[in-house]
């Protein structure tokens, strides 16, 4: 892989990552339409560790209030009722099925799923149902208000997004919005639970990378995308929530049907592969 590639990677990684418009799926569309080698799934779980940095580093006070709250409740029983120690609770019951699912899909996930047919499908079909979600949901509910269903909802919903063209932030934010949390609240309950599967799936892909034999896209690239993606990504982030104050999520909505069309046309037409 070339340093400029590496570049274009870390860009659509920073910028998809976040945004619901699916940051595997674009980052698989990528070498179909620039005529460059797949770089696969691993590549694409490694660079992931950019925006995971970049997440971090735009709530680190709110991540130090819930891990030492979360920690503190532990032996201390009144802490237990505590929004940050509820919240670091409900962060880890939100990653178990991603944990599960990815385990028992990985094969799956680095071949069959990453398909444009499958791509541009998911990208429409989901479009379209975040959109719904958006325009139907009450969006009453702040942060403060997330509970343990919320979060398996939310954690289940993230599972989806295993599959390239669904969209992590996508699927989550609509689970919230589907339990009537508000948009600003889906989108930061999205964010905060993306940190634990992000680096999850960052050092299962950095373990393969690191052991495979020479199948790799090499350590240079890798070093580019990440640091380009951690950049791009917290430009993204608090471009989003500001966004999402005033405005719907439609414009994301079109931008997923129309890319899943085009994609499907390409691939039926044989002009991408």
């Amino acid at each position: 892989m070339t340093w400029y590639e590496a570049v274009v990677y870390g860009i659509i990684q920073g910028l998809t990552e976040f945004l619901p418009i699916s940051s595997s799926g674009h980052l698989l569309l990528a070498p179909s339409f620039f005529g460059w080698k797949d770089p696969g799934a691993l590549f694409t779980a490694i660079i992931q560790l950019g925006t995971m940095l970049a997440v971090v580093l735009y709530f680190w006070r709110d991540l130090l209030r819930i891990a030492t709250t979360w920690v503190r409740s532990w032996t201390t029983p009144s802490l237990r009722s505590d929004l940050n120690a509820r919240m670091g609770w409900y962060l880890v019951i939100g990653t178990i099925p991603i944990v599960i699912f990815g385990f028992i899909f990985r094969d799956q996930i680095e071949t069959a799923a990453r398909s444009l047919y499958i791509v541009g499908t998911t990208l429409i079909v989901f479009g379209i149902i975040l959109g719904l979600i958006d325009w139907a949901s009450s969006k009453a509910r702040p942060v403060d208000s997330v509970g343990r269903r919320d979060a398996i909802a939310v954690g289940i919903a993230q599972a989806m997004a295993l599959i390239p063209g669904v969209s992590r932030s996508g699927a989550t934010i609509s689970a919230g919005l589907l339990m009537g949390l508000n948009r600003e609240a889906a989108a930061r309950f999205s964010f905060l639970l993306s940190i634990p599967a992000i680096v999850l799936s960052g050092l299962y892909g950095l373990y393969g990378e690191l052991g495979s034999s020479g199948g790799g896209v090499g350590l240079l690239p890798l070093l580019i995308a990440t640091i380009v993606s951690f950049i791009v990504g917290y430009a993204a982030i608090a471009f989003l929530l500001r966004w999402l104050a005033r405005h719907s999520l439609w414009v994301f909505v079109w931008y997923r049907i129309a890319l899943g069309i085009v994609v499907l046309a390409l691939a039926s037409a044989g002009l991408i592969s």
